[in-house]
């Protein structure tokens, strides 16, 4: 908990600064990062990346192996099934980040060999225009101007002056073998990067079947589950005393936040605005808040927020209010989940994303890219979930949905 104070204290600050507060005066600008090129180290190292990522899918299959056919810890078959398509999306990401580099090395050394055959050609012209002068001047042959020396000492000037002519030649002749010796060289490492980046190509293309493929797994494994009543009971069961848990943490965490706004004597909820839709995609609403019937006696029906269909894998979350990061963390039920402070007993929760790009402590703007949808956790296929609470109690999200469509 030392570490949620420290970062909540963080964010405390930082909010200062989001809602124009800052008493230190004007914040400086921020250095960006410069661009640099890619090495073959840099692929190298994302070759070497892969295969931790490899053994780590190896452990997580020996441990879905073992628990096949145990219904009874269906949401830590769940879980691990949510781990394998995490290592795999991070698969798929590393071999984009592979063919990314080999496209940019591609590049790279075709200019290099563009310059290399532009300095060669160049190079071959002036040596044979050179010949073609000698030749015309009848100095073609070294021996030809030493035999024309007239004394002993002209012969010594003769010999001193063909001597630099014939070092001069020879390290042209020189340096036009070294660059058909890099020509050649590159040739053949263009040739390797293409290779690589084919068999890049072709892994990501398997890769994301792969990915396809577990999602259905992980989507079908908990549709058999729910189909099964004692097995989809107790699922149930787990499933709420986690997301208990989970609201216990949140309320812990706004209080520890609202001291820190409170000592700071900041009033935040008005500067928070209104609500947004938490993503651009669709409108349709496939389960709303409240009671449900899932077909399951004894099972919850207590819906706690509204279900966001039609969005796939893809859809880019978005914080529906400014405010402070309190959670951003996987759980067995909420999959990948994020929940934002908007004020003192104010939150959003955003849940079954497939990643998450914000971290507790986190000062978010509205609107501000939090993680992409999915489907991870207790869920069948790819939504959002989403959650408002208002003086730590929660409300019905579809009243500040506007144009939603009804789907349920």
């Amino acid at each position: 908990m030392k570490k949620t104070r420290h970062m909540l204290t963080a964010a405390a600050l930082a909010l200062l600064l989001l809602l124009g507060l800052n008493p230190a005066g004007d914040a400086e600008g921020v250095l960006l990062p410069t661009a640099r090129a890619v090495s073959q180290s840099d692929i190298d190292d994302l070759k070497d990346d892969r295969k931790e990522l490899t053994e780590e899918k190896k452990e997580i299959e020996s441990q879905l192996s073992q628990l096949r056919d145990d219904k009874a810890n269906a949401i830590q078959r769940r879980n691990l099934l949510d781990q394998q398509i995490s290592l795999t999306e991070r698969e798929i990401a590393n071999t984009e980040a592979q063919i990314a580099g080999y496209e940019a090395l591609l590049a790279q050394t075709a200019y290099e060999l563009e310059e290399n055959r532009r300095e060669e050609a160049e190079r071959y012209a002036l040596f044979c225009e050179r010949a073609r002068v000698m030749e015309e001047a009848g100095t073609t042959s070294y021996w030809t101007v030493l035999f024309k020396a007239e004394s002993f000492s002209d012969l010594l000037s003769r010999l001193s002056d063909v001597q630099e002519v014939m070092n001069y030649d020879q390290g042209v002749l020189d340096s036009l073998r070294q660059l058909r010796r890099e020509i050649e060289e590159k040739q053949l490492y263009q040739e390797e990067l293409k290779a690589g980046a084919e068999a890049a190509k072709i892994e990501l293309e398997a890769k994301k079947v792969d990915l396809d493929n577990q999602r259905e797994a992980a989507n079908q494994m908990v549709a058999e589950i729910q189909d099964d009543l004692e097995a989809a009971e107790e699922l149930y069961r787990q499933k709420e005393a986690e997301e208990e848990e989970i609201r216990r943490q949140i309320k812990k965490k706004e209080e520890e936040l609202a001291a820190q706004m409170a000592a700071a004597q900041i009033d935040w909820t008005a500067s928070a605005g209104g609500y947004i839709w938490p993503e651009s995609v669709s409108r349709r609403i496939t389960s709303p808040m409240g009671s449900r019937n899932t077909g399951i006696p004894g099972a919850s029906t207590n819906h706690k927020g509204v279900d966001i269909g039609g969005v796939g894998y893809t859809t880019t979350v978005v914080a529906t209010k400014a405010g402070v990061v309190i959670t951003s963390e996987r759980s067995s039920s909420y999959g990948e989940y994020v929940v934002i402070s908007h004020g003192p007993g104010n939150t959003t929760l955003y849940a079954h994303m497939s990643s998450r790009s914000v971290k507790e402590g986190d000062v978010v703007t509205q609107g501000q890219a939090i993680g992409i949808t999915g489907s991870t956790g207790i869920s069948r296929g790819a939504h959002l979930h989403y959650e408002i609470t208002e003086g730590g109690v929660r409300v019905d999200p579809l009243t500040y949905l506007p144009g939603y469509v009804k789907a349920w």
